[in-house]
């Protein structure tokens, strides 16, 4: 395997990481929903924890985004 397509392949790896955020981030809104419903009264306790998880979670993704971009600069 030549070093263009190793990159190539390296890239596509490193954008993988948004299909897991992308689940990440829909189980804990899904989650939050799920526990407002169950108690209303705790919305803004789990609200506040739901806002930390996804922030945690899109920052993988950004990590993802910046290692694909780190890849194609060392490409060319």
């Amino acid at each position: 395997m030549d070093a263009q397509a190793a990159a190539l392949l390296g890239m596509g790896l490193a954008a993988a990481g948004f299909g897991g955020a992308g689940v990440g981030i829909g189980y804990i809104f899904g989650k939050m929903i799920e526990a407002v419903a169950r108690q209303p009264e705790a919305e803004a306790k789990v609200g506040k924890y739901m806002w930390i998880g996804f922030a945690l979670v899109e920052a993988i993704a950004l990590y993802g985004l910046v290692v694909a971009f780190i890849i194609l600069g060392l490409r060319g």
